[in-house]
C-alpha cells in the first residue's frame, strides 16, 4: 500500500507540474511549433490584419476564405508576436533571440522531463504487474476482507464512474473488500465505464491494483474489451469518443504490464487496423488516432514529436526512448498509421480543390451580382468549417509522425491568381493596391496613420491587460487543453458555437427583414445611463472615488486628442492605469458618445480603439457592436431630423474601416442598405461614407468589385431620380473621391537651360532685397538673338507666375531694363493690355487669379512711369462699359452675378489711385468715380440679389475701403437712384464747357443744286481734335501734348499734327477752321524724318483669284438682272396736262378745306378715260367714309410718318457728332503736359487723321 500512495503522489506530481509548465510557456511552445512546421494555408495572402472577430464567417463567404488562415492558426494568432520588429534596437534583437532560445530549450526539457518520468512509472508499474502471480496474497488475506454483497455492489457501481477526484477513496475501498466473487462484474464494470481523457490514469492505477491481488481479473478485463471493442470488418463504431478513451485505456494496460504483449498487441494492432482501413473516405477517426499517437506513441510506434526532434537536434539532446517494444514490432505498427495518413493527405487535397470551387463560384457571382445568397453562404460556410477540422487534423497527425503536410497544388494557386487577375482588368489601381498596400492610400502620411500603431505589448507588462486579454487567450488555452482532455468535445464546442453565430446571424436578418425591433435610441439611452446618479457609497477618500475621478479626467482629456502623438499617449495611459472592466465600459460609451459636431475627433477616435484592440479586443467589438446597432436604428426610424448624429456615425464607420476594425463587408452591407431607399438623410449618410472610407474600399482587392457595383448602383440612382442640386453635387464628388476619372499625367514642359535660368531669375530669385542683381543677370542676356528677347519679354509679361508681393519688384526691374533695352517696355506694356482686354471677353473664374496679377502689374508699372495716366483710366473705363448693358438686359460679358470687374477695379486704385491727387489727373479720377459708383449701384440693384441671395458684404467692404482713403470727403452714393443722378448732373455739368470746341449744329435747308455745290466748294476738311491712344495700342503710346510717344524701334518716328496730310513731308499743321495749309513755326525747329514714298501694294495671287472672282460674281448678277422681268408700276401716271394747269396738288386735307363748304361728306377726285387714243377728264364725288378715301388718308399718313422720323435720326446723327467733337475738344485741353523722366525717347509716326483733301489727291480740275 505505501508503493501504491507513493506512485498516486508521484503521479500527481507529475501531471500537475506538466499543467504548470504547459501554461506558463504555452506562447512561445505554439511560436516554435509555427516556425517548424512546414504547411500550405489556403488563402492566408487574403487575410486583413487586426480583422474584428465578429466578422470572421462573413468575410469568409464574401472573400473566398480571407480569414481562413485565421481561423486553422487561430492560437498562434491571439499570441504576442516573436519575430522582432523593425523599429526594435539592436540590443532589444539580441534580448530577443536570447528569449526564444531560451524558451525553446525550457520546452525540450519540460518534455524531455515529462517524458521521462512517464516512462519510469509505466516501467515501475509494469515490472509489478509482471511479477504480480508470485506475490498475490494467498486466501487466508481475503478471508480478513468484508464480502458484504451491498458494499460490493456499490464498489462495482463507483467503478461505472470511474474519475480522477474518486481514486483515494476507490482504493480504500478496494483495499477492504473481498472482490473474489465479483471479479467479472469489476472487469465488466471497468470496460463500460464513461471515462474521460483525465480519468485514465486512475483507471491503470485501479486496474494494476485489481491485478496484482487477484489473478483471474486480467483474464475477465480482456474478455470484456474483446466483447466491447470493434475489432471485425462488419463492425460498426458508433460511440467515437468511446473508443478514443478504450483505445488509450487498453494501450496503457498493455504498457503497464496488466495485459502481456502476447495477449494485448495482437488486440491493439487489429483495433488499429479496423480505425484506418474502414475509415479510408471520410477520416472520421482521425481524432482516436492522433490521441492514441499523443499518448502511446512512443510506447508503440517510437513517435517523436517533429518540433521535439528539431529542438533536439538543435540543442544536441537526447529524448528518452521507450523499452516496451521491439524496433520491428512499432514499425509495423507505424506502417499502419503512416498509410492511413496518405490517404488523409489525399483526402486534405480533395477537399481543398472542393472548397476553392466553391470559393471561385461566390467570386463570380460577388462580381455579377454583388452578393451571395443565403444557401450560398450556409454552404460555404460548412465547406470552411469542415476544411478547418480536417486541416488541423492533419497538422497534429503530421506533427506525430514527423511526417510533412502536403502542400496546395500550384495549379489552384495560380488558378486563384488568374481569377484575381481577370477581377482587376477593370481596376486601374492594379500594381497598386495589389502590390503594395500604400496604394491604399492617398499619401505616406496617411498611411503611416492608419497602419503604423504603437505596439503596447512591447513595452507594457503583460500583467496590465491580463484581464482585457482573458477573452482571447481563453480561446488558445481550451484549445491547448483539449489536447490533453478532450480533442472532440472542443471540436463539438465549435460546432455549437459556429451553429450558434449562423442562428445569430438568420435572426439580424429576420429583423432587418422587418421584424420588431426596439425603437429606442441607442445614444439617448447611453446619456441617460450616465446622467443617472451612481449607486454608490457617499464619495469619501476611498480608492474608488478616487480611480472615478482620474477615468473622468482621462476620458475628458480624449476631447483633446487632436493629433497621432496625444492618441497614442493616451492609449498607453489607459492601458497602464485605468484598465478595468468597468473602466473600459465606459471608455466605449465616451467613445460612442463622442459629440457630434466633432468630426475631426474620429480618426484619432478610432486610433485609439486600432492601438488598444491587440491588448482589449472588447473595446474594439462592443464599439463595432454599438455602431452597427446605432446605424441600424436610423435606418429603421426613416425620419428627417437628427442628421448630425448620423452623419457622425457613418463617418466614425468610415474611419474604424480604414483601421480594419470595422469589417469591410459589414461597411459594404451598410451602403447597400442606404442605397435601397436613396433619398433625403440616406444620400447624405452615403455620401458621408463614402467619403471617408470609399477610397479605400475601391482599392481593396477583397472589396473593390462590390464597391465597384454600389457606386454604379448609386450613379444610376442619381440619373433618374429628381434629386436636389445639393444631393446632386455630394454623389457626384462621393463618386469621384472613390473613383477619380481617367485623367493623362501632365508632362512636364522639357524647356532649353537658358529659358531655365530666365524662369528661375523672375519667378523665384526675385525679391525686393535683390532686384539690382537680378537687373544685372537679365541685362546679360542676349537681347539681339530674336528668340532669347521674344522668351524674356514672354516671361515679363506672364506676371500671373510671380508671387503676388513680388509684382512691384517685378515692375521696378522692367523700368531699368528698359532704360537699356526700349523696346522690351511697350512689348510688355502691350502683353499686359491686351491680357486685360482678354479676360474681360473670356470672363472664366479660372483666370481670376492672373486678372488680378496683370492689373496689379499694369497699376505697378503706372507707378514707375512705364505707362501714362490715360492707359490706367481707359483701363479703368473699359472695367465697367465693355460689354456692359445699362439698360439691364443681361450681358454674356458681364453678367449680372460677375462682381469680378469691381475687385478689379479696386485693386487698380489701391495700386495707383493714390497719385491722382493733383492736376487734371485729380478731375478725371473724380469723374470716373461717379461713373464707377453708377455701376456698382447696378450690380448691387440687380434682381438677382435679395433676402434669400444677399449681396456680399465683402464686395461693400472692399469699395468702401477704396474710395474712401483716395476721396474722404466725398460722399458715395446710397442708392441706385442717386448714382444716376450723380452722372446725369456730372454730364449737364461737362457739356457747357465743352460746346464751345464742338462745330456749330448744320441747319437745314434747300437752296438748291447750285448752293449746294458753293457749300461743298467752300467746305475746309474738318479739323480734329488729337485723339487718344486708341485700347487696341497697347504699347503705351500718347499724344504729343503729353510729350510721351513710344515706338517699338522698328519703324521711322515722325512728329507731326494727327490731321497732317500725306503730301506735306515737313512738320506743318492746321491753323484754321478753312483748313489753309501753313507752315507750322512750332514744329520748325524739331528734327523730322521724311518719309520718302508712300506705301506700295505688293502683289500676290490671293489678290488676283479675288479680283477673277469678283468678276465672275459681276458678269452673273449682270446677266441675272437682264432677264429679269420688268414689274409694272402700282401707280398711274399723271398726265403732263394736268401738271401744266397749274393746278394744286389735290391732298387729302386740301380737299377737305376746298369742299369743306360745299358737301364735308364728299370728296373729288379726277377720273380718267379713255376713247380712242385720247384720255378725257371728269370730277368725281366720293363719300369720305368710302374705302378709296381711306386708303388715300392712311397712306398719306404712312408717308409723313416716315419723313418725320428720317428727319429725327438725321437730327439726332448731327447731335451726336456735335457732341463727339466737343467731348474731344475739352479732353485734348485738359489733357496735362506729362514728362517722362525715364529717358528721352523719339516720337513714334503719327498717322494723319480726318478728312482727306480731294485737291489733294485728285488734283484741282476745272469742270
Amino acid at each position: 500500500m505505501d508503493s501504491e500512495k507513493k506512485t498516486e503522489v508521484k503521479g500527481k506530481s507529475w501531471r500537475r507540474e506538466r499543467e504548470e509548465r504547459g501554461r506558463r510557456l504555452q506562447a512561445r511552445t505554439l511560436q516554435a511549433e509555427k516556425n517548424d512546421q512546414k504547411c500550405a494555408v489556403p488563402c492566408s495572402n487574403n487575410v486583413a490584419p487586426g480583422a474584428s472577430g465578429d466578422s470572421k464567417r462573413e468575410n469568409d463567404v464574401v472573400s473566398g476564405g480571407d480569414n481562413f488562415a485565421d481561423k486553422v492558426s487561430k492560437r498562434a494568432d491571439s499570441l504576442p508576436p516573436e519575430e522582432p520588429s523593425e523599429e526594435m534596437a539592436p540590443s532589444a534583437v539580441e534580448d530577443n533571440s536570447a528569449a526564444v532560445e531560451e524558451s525553446e530549450k525550457a520546452i525540450l526539457d519540460a518534455y524531455v522531463t515529462e517524458i521521462q518520468e512517464r516512462l519510469n512509472f509505466k516501467s515501475e508499474l509494469r515490472s509489478k504487474n509482471l511479477t504480480a502471480s508470485g506475490n498475490r496474497p494467498e486466501e487466508a488475506f481475503f478471508s480478513r476482507l468484508d464480502s458484504n454483497l451491498r458494499k460490493n455492489t456499490a464498489f462495482v457501481k463507483k467503478l461505472k464512474t470511474i474519475s480522477e477526484a474518486q481514486r483515494d477513496s476507490l482504493l480504500k475501498d478496494m483495499a477492504g473488500l473481498n472482490l473474489t466473487k465479483y471479479i467479472s462484474e469489476v472487469a465488466a464494470a471497468i470496460v463500460e465505464a464513461k471515462l474521460k481523457m483525465s480519468d485514465i490514469q486512475t483507471a491503470v492505477i485501479v486496474c494494476s491494483s485489481l491485478h496484482q491481488r487477484y489473478a483471474e481479473f486480467s483474464t475477465h478485463l480482456l474478455e470484456n474489451w474483446l466483447k466491447a471493442l470493434p475489432l471485425k470488418k462488419d463492425d460498426k463504431a458508433t460511440n467515437l469518443s468511446k473508443i478514443r478513451v478504450d483505445l488509450r485505456l487498453f494501450a496503457e494496460l498493455i504498457a503497464c504490464g496488466v495485459f502481456t504483449q502476447k495477449e494485448g498487441l495482437p488486440v491493439l494492432r487489429n483495433l488499429l487496423t479496423f480505425l484506418t482501413s474502414s475509415d479510408r473516405e471520410e477520416h472520421n477517426n482521425l481524432n482516436i488516432l492522433i490521441s492514441f499517437c499523443k499518448h502511446c506513441g512512443e510506447d508503440f510506434a517510437g513517435l517523436v514529436p517533429r518540433r521535439i526532434r528539431i529542438l533536439a537536434q538543435k540543442y544536441i539532446r537526447d529524448v528518452p526512448i521507450s523499452d516496451l517494444l521491439t524496433p520491428d514490432k512499432q514499425k509495423s505498427l507505424q506502417s499502419i498509421l503512416r498509410e492511413y495518413y496518405r490517404s488523409l493527405c489525399r483526402h486534405l487535397l480533395r477537399d481543398h480543390q472542393n472548397l476553392r470551387g466553391i470559393e471561385a463560384h461566390n467570386r463570380r457571382v460577388l462580381q455579377t451580382k454583388g452578393e451571395l445568397s443565403g444557401e450560398q453562404k450556409e454552404k460555404c460556410e460548412a465547406a470552411h468549417l469542415a476544411f478547418q477540422k480536417l486541416l488541423a487534423g492533419t497538422q497534429q497527425f503530421a506533427d506525430a509522425l514527423d511526417e510533412d503536410v502536403p502542400d496546395l497544388p500550384l495549379e489552384e494557386i495560380a488558378t486563384m491568381e488568374t481569377d484575381a487577375a481577370t477581377l482587376d482588368i477593370h481596376n486601374r489601381f492594379k500594381g497598386g493596391e495589389l502590390d503594395g498596400s500604400s496604394s491604399l492610400w492617398e499619401d505616406e502620411e496617411s498611411r503611416s496613420f492608419y497602419e503604423n500603431l504603437p505596439d503596447l505589448k512591447a513595452f507594457i507588462p503583460g500583467i496590465l491587460f491580463k484581464d482585457s486579454a482573458q477573452a482571447t487567450t481563453s480561446t488558445v488555452t481550451s484549445v491547448e487543453e483539449s489536447a490533453d482532455l478532450s480533442l472532440e468535445e472542443d471540436l463539438q464546442k465549435l460546432e455549437m458555437e459556429c451553429a450558434l453565430e449562423i442562428e445569430e446571424e438568420k435572426e439580424n436578418a429576420r429583423l432587418d427583414n422587418g421584424c420588431k425591433i426596439e425603437e429606442k435610441d441607442l445614444t439617448e439611452t447611453l446619456l441617460q445611463e450616465i446622467e443617472a446618479p451612481d449607486e454608490e457609497p457617499t464619495p469619501g477618500t476611498g480608492p474608488g472615488t478616487a480611480n472615478k475621478l482620474l477615468l473622468d479626467g482621462f476620458l475628458n482629456s480624449l476631447l483633446h486628442c487632436v493629433s497621432r502623438e496625444m492618441v497614442d499617449q493616451a492609449a498607453e495611459q489607459f492601458c497602464m492605469s485605468l484598465n478595468t472592466k468597468p473602466n473600459r465600459n465606459k471608455l466605449i460609451k465616451a467613445l460612442f458618445l463622442v459629440p457630434r459636431t466633432r468630426l475631426d475627433l474620429l480618426p484619432f477616435y478610432a486610433r485609439f480603439v486600432a492601438t488598444l484592440a491587440p491588448c482589449m479586443p472588447d473595446v474594439a467589438t462592443d464599439l463595432v457592436s454599438m455602431l452597427k446597432q446605432d446605424f441600424k436604428f436610423h435606418l429603421k426610424k426613416k425620419d428627417q431630423i437628427n442628421i448630425e448624429s448620423k452623419v457622425k456615425t457613418m463617418r466614425f464607420i468610415g474611419e474604424l474601416v480604414k483601421f480594419n476594425i470595422f469589417p469591410k463587408s459589414d461597411a459594404l452591407y451598410c451602403l447597400k442598405n442606404l442605397l435601397l431607399d436613396f433619398s433625403h438623410h440616406y444620400i447624405e449618410m452615403a455620401c458621408n461614407l463614402l467619403e471617408t472610407c470609399g477610397r479605400f474600399l475601391f482599392r481593396s482587392p477583397e472589396s473593390h468589385q462590390r464597391t465597384k457595383v454600389y457606386l454604379e448602383q448609386m450613379m444610376r440612382k442619381k440619373a433618374v431620380q429628381a434629386l436636389d442640386s445639393r444631393y446632386i453635387t455630394m454623389i457626384e464628388n462621393a463618386f469621384y473621391y472613390c473613383n477619380p476619372p481617367e485623367a493623362p499625367m501632365s508632362v512636364r514642359a522639357v524647356r532649353p537651360p537658358l529659358h531655365e535660368y530666365i524662369r528661375k531669375l523672375l519667378y523665384k530669385d526675385l525679391t525686393k532685397s535683390n532686384t539690382e542683381k537680378i537687373l544685372r543677370q537679365m541685362r546679360k542676356l542676349d537681347w539681339d538673338n530674336p528668340e532669347v528677347c521674344a522668351y524674356a519679354t514672354k516671361c515679363l509679361v506672364a506676371i500671373w507666375n510671380v508671387k503676388y508681393y513680388n509684382i512691384r519688384c517685378m515692375a521696378n526691374l522692367l523700368a531699368g531694363l528698359v532704360a537699356y533695352h526700349e523696346t522690351v517696355g511697350p512689348q510688355v506694356v502691350d502683353g499686359v493690355l491686351e491680357d486685360i482686354r482678354l479676360g474681360m471677353e473670356v470672363n472664366h473664374p479660372k483666370y481670376n487669379q492672373r486678372r488680378v496679377s496683370v492689373v496689379h502689374y499694369l497699376g505697378e508699372l503706372y507707378n514707375y512711369r512705364m505707362v501714362e495716366s490715360s492707359v490706367i483710366f481707359k483701363v479703368l473705363y473699359s472695367f465697367i462699359t465693355f460689354g456692359v448693358n445699362l439698360s439691364g438686359s443681361p450681358s454674356a460679358l458681364d453678367p449680372p452675378d460677375s462682381l469680378f470687374r469691381i475687385r478689379l477695379v479696386c485693386i487698380l486704385l489701391e495700386t495707383c489711385g493714390q497719385y491722382f491727387n493733383t492736376g487734371s489727373s485729380k478731375k478725371k479720377l473724380d469723374c470716373f468715380l461717379v461713373f464707377f459708383q453708377q455701376y456698382y449701384w447696378q450690380k448691387k440693384s440687380s434682381d438677382i440679389y435679395g433676402e434669400e441671395n444677399p449681396f456680399p458684404i465683402t464686395v461693400d467692404y472692399l469699395v468702401k475701403d477704396t474710395l474712401l482713403p483716395l476721396r474722404p470727403k466725398m460722399k458715395l452714393c446710397e442708392s441706385a437712384e442717386e448714382a444716376t443722378t450723380a452722372v446725369e448732373d456730372l454730364m449737364s455739368e461737362l457739356k457747357p464747357k465743352l460746346s464751345e470746341y464742338l462745330s456749330p449744329p448744320v441747319a437745314d435747308g434747300d437752296d438748291g443744286d447750285s448752293n449746294k455745290a458753293k457749300e461743298l466748294e467752300n467746305l475746309s476738311p474738318i479739323q480734329e481734335v488729337e485723339e487718344e491712344p486708341d485700347e487696341e495700342n497697347h504699347s503705351g503710346e500718347c499724344s504729343d501734348q503729353d510729350g510721351d510717344v513710344e515706338g517699338d524701334g522698328d519703324t521711322d518716328v515722325y512728329s507731326g499734327s494727327q490731321s497732317q496730310p500725306l503730301e506735306d513731308e515737313v512738320g506743318s499743321s492746321t491753323d484754321d477752321e478753312a483748313g489753309n495749309l501753313e507752315e507750322d513755326p512750332g514744329n520748325s525747329q524739331q528734327d523730322v524724318t521724311l518719309v520718302s514714298q508712300r506705301p506700295r501694294r505688293a502683289p500676290c495671287p490671293e489678290d488676283d483669284d479675288f479680283m477673277a472672282a469678283f468678276d465672275k460674281m459681276l458678269s452673273e448678277s449682270i446677266l441675272h438682272r437682264s432677264q429679269d422681268s420688268v414689274k409694272p408700276q402700282a401707280d398711274i401716271v399723271i398726265p403732263m396736262s394736268l401738271k401744266g394747269t397749274g393746278q394744286q396738288k389735290k391732298t387729302y386735307s386740301n380737299l377737305l378745306e376746298k369742299k369743306g363748304e360745299e358737301d364735308k361728306n364728299t370728296m373729288n377726285f379726277i377720273l380718267m378715260t379713255r376713247k380712242g387714243n385720247k384720255p378725257q377728264f371728269k370730277s368725281l364725288e366720293v363719300p369720305v367714309s368710302s374705302e378709296l378715301a381711306q386708303n388715300l388718308k392712311d397712306r398719306e399718313e404712312a408717308e409723313r410718318a416716315e419723313k418725320e422720323q428720317v428727319k429725327m435720326l438725321t437730327l439726332n446723327i448731327n447731335e451726336r457728332q456735335e457732341e463727339e467733337d466737343y467731348q474731344e475738344m475739352l479732353a485734348a485741353q485738359q489733357r496735362p503736359v506729362v514728362l517722362n523722366l525715364n529717358r528721352d525717347r523719339r516720337h513714334k509716326y503719327q498717322h494723319p487723321k480726318g478728312a482727306p483733301d480731294a485737291d489733294l489727291i485728285f488734283g484741282n480740275k476745272k469742270r
